[in-house]
């Protein structure tokens, strides 16, 4: 269901920004806070719910688009960046990068820029789920729009990928 007054206003903006005014953004009272928590609320695939995951390399932030089954290798991580010394990223760091909260980090509409890095594991999916700025709300894209709307580098970063 689409309940367009809880929708985080910079996310909201976001979406207008990149002419997606027509995604619904869905709400979850039980909240979709954690992978599990959103793919059970969806009725989807664990795999098709997309984290943002923001990490620390050589002290910038840069965005790591997951899917919900996999978890990210630290190691990929610095090599595609090109060696940086990378590390995951503390809340408040989370924060004032993207403005969101743990929980509910979507994958643009932040507010720093910052490299993004898309797993290419997402695109095994027809849609794929992310969080739409709260810990209790989410919205759906193919994940090849996705990723064109981060800017986001396809590559390998699961673990197991190598």
């Amino acid at each position: 269901m689409t309940q367009s007054a809880t929708v985080h206003p910079r996310f909201a903006q976001a979406l207008t920004a990149r002419g997606l005014d027509d995604v619904e953004v869905r709400t979850f009272p039980d909240g979709t806070r954690t992978a599990g928590d959103a793919a059970a609320a969806i009725g989807c695939e664990l795999s098709q719910i997309v984290k943002s995951l923001v990490f620390t390399a050589d002290g910038a932030p840069v965005l790591v688009l997951m899917d919900g089954a996999s978890r990210v290798d630290v190691g990929l991580v610095r090599d595609a960046l090109g060696g940086a010394a990378v590390q995951r990223a503390d809340a408040d760091t989370v924060r004032a990068a993207t403005g969101y909260a743990i929980g509910g980090v979507p994958p643009f509409g932040h507010v720093a820029e910052m490299r993004v890095l898309a797993d290419r594991g997402l695109l095994r999916h027809t849609a794929v789920w992310a969080a739409a700025g709260t810990p209790h709300s989410v919205f759906a894209l193919t994940p090849t729009t996705l990723i064109e709307q981060t800017g986001g580098a396809l590559v390998d970063v699961r673990e197991g990928a190598a």
